[in-house]
């Protein structure tokens, strides 16, 4: 055991201050974040300073450094390359992936062509490197279809591939064979949902299996979120999902986005959600006859290629949108999410449209 400065929170706000810490360098990653009854700890490896304990309360009030006694955390196992050091030869370490996603207790990984032929052995390595891990795919070809799928092979482990997904106090239960889940966009998800007010209208309309609905209604009980998506298991599991996390203000659509929004949604949103990067630009319209009179917030993702891919994607938004019969006031926010391809990237932009 090893005492330590901590910070003291409630659990609901541990995620949120597991980030912060992060964020500040403040995070002790050799000692074990304690629970007590309705409280988390989470060690140190310094008290913060003025400015820090600043920026700490601002972001969430119901906080106090204490001092308390953390056991360590056991020492890494075996890398992917220790666990495979004797089987591959040293070009071939070389290929082996530097990162994988993790869903839930399922490892989806790039298998790299010269290691076709070991693809199996790689798969063994994952489930010895990772304890958590039941089951491993590898990827086969791009993602496609509707439904923003790809194919996978089971390279390892069990060939149960339904899992459960946990972030930010939310869990989720999928399938990655049956519908389109990133891990990588657990940021945006939170930050997504911080922007949100309770008692606003929220239209989720490329929903998936809820994670961002499902967030936002858990964190603004008093909202309410019509989560949209044509693929009837992402349906299933978002149902299932609206279950698991206890959340009664969420409400599932299985149809186009289109066609709901015009049936049911005209003029009812103050916020509308749009994570189809590929096709988005085409449901813009539609997002801005969901939004009430006076206009809202729309979260647009999209793809660009640089240079210069936000400033590309802010002027066609404004110029679609004022096609819609609607203008851009305000560019809230505009950042880079992650690179899908050399010189490309995935895109977020947050307006405010009247």
């Amino acid at each position: 055991m090893e005492e330590a400065p901590c910070l003291w929170e409630k659990k609901k706000f541990g995620q949120k201050m597991l980030l912060i810490t992060r964020e500040l360098g403040l995070l002790n990653t050799q000692l074990r974040i304690k629970r007590e009854d309705d409280a988390v700890l989470i060690p140190l490896l310094r008290l913060p300073s003025e400015e820090e304990q600043a920026a700490i309360t601002k972001r969430c009030h119901e906080v106090r450094i204490a001092s308390n006694c953390f056991s360590e955390r056991k020492k890494q196992g075996k890398t992917l390359q220790e666990a495979l050091d004797d089987k591959l030869a040293p070009p071939l370490l070389a290929k082996l992936p530097h990162s994988m996603d993790i869903i839930g207790q399922v490892a989806i990984v790039d298998v790299d062509p010269e290691l076709e032929e070991y693809k199996h052995q790689l798969g063994q390595a994952i489930l010895q490197t990772k304890v958590n891990i039941k089951t491993v795919l590898a990827k086969v070809g791009a993602i496609s279809g509707e439904f923003r799928t790809r194919d996978f092979e089971v390279i390892a482990g069990t060939s149960e591939t339904e899992t459960i997904y946990r972030e930010y106090g939310c869990a989720y239960l999928l399938d990655p064979r049956d519908v389109y889940f990133s891990p990588r966009l657990s940021q945006e998800r939170w930050k997504v949902a911080q922007q949100v007010r309770d008692g606003e209208v929220v239209v989720d309309m490329f929903a998936g299996v809820g994670p961002y609905s499902i967030q936002i209604a858990k964190k603004h009980c008093t909202a309410k979120v019509y989560a949209i998506d044509t693929n009837n298991r992402a349906i299933y599991f978002l149902n299932r999902n609206i279950g698991v996390n206890k959340v009664n203000n969420v409400y599932a659509f299985h149809g186009d986005a289109r066609e709901v929004i015009e049936k049911n949604l005209i003029g009812n949103a103050d916020r509308v959600i749009m994570n189809l990067p590929e096709k988005a630009i085409e449901f813009i319209d539609i997002a801005c006859k969901a939004l009430q009179s006076v206009g809202g917030v729309i979260h647009y993702y999209g793809f660009e290629e640089e240079p210069k891919p936000l400033e590309k994607v802010e002027e066609k938004l404004a110029t679609t949108i004022m096609e819609s019969g609607k203008m851009v006031k305000k560019i809230l926010g505009s950042r880079l999410v992650r690179s899908i391809a050399p010189r490309k990237w995935q895109v977020a932009i947050d307006l405010l449209v009247i």
